[in-house]
């Protein structure tokens, strides 16, 4: 992918979003109107491959304005890199999500987000 495909993905990902937004809200009202309660709520937490304050920010922007999920906070450590000698950032969020059933789940739904995200936001299209 090319610095060319870059706002055809933004485009993409905007009504994918929009999508899992329509999706989601439908499941919290269903929830909310029907007795007794289908959410199954718990907390993950989530190693990101967000390489810039810009990306994680917009990452935890997206789950949290996502109904049914919460990004609960950030955790930001160094950790040397194997064969390099540079060192770079692991940034974890913490998730709380209603509707996942277990930590796995959550994992597996923030990643498709965030490999969406980062195929839209990074000019070349890259998510490593």
């Amino acid at each position: 992918m090319s610095w060319l495909t870059w706002p055809v993905r933004v485009l993409g990902f905007l009504v994918w979003y929009a999508g899992q937004i329509i999706s989601s809200s439908t499941a919290v009202l269903r929830d909310n109107l029907t007795p007794g309660q289908n959410s199954t709520p718990g907390v993950a937490r989530v190693r990101t491959r967000c390489r810039s304050d810009l990306e994680v920010t917009l990452l935890a922007a997206l789950i949290t304005l996502t109904p049914g999920t919460l990004t609960l906070g950030m955790h930001d450590a160094p950790v040397a890199a194997q064969r390099r000698r540079d060192a770079e950032d692991i940034r974890t969020l913490y998730v709380h999500s209603l509707y996942s059933g277990n930590a796995d789940s959550a994992r597996v739904e923030v990643r498709e987000l965030e490999t969406r995200l980062l195929r839209a936001v990074r000019r070349t299209g890259g998510t490593s």
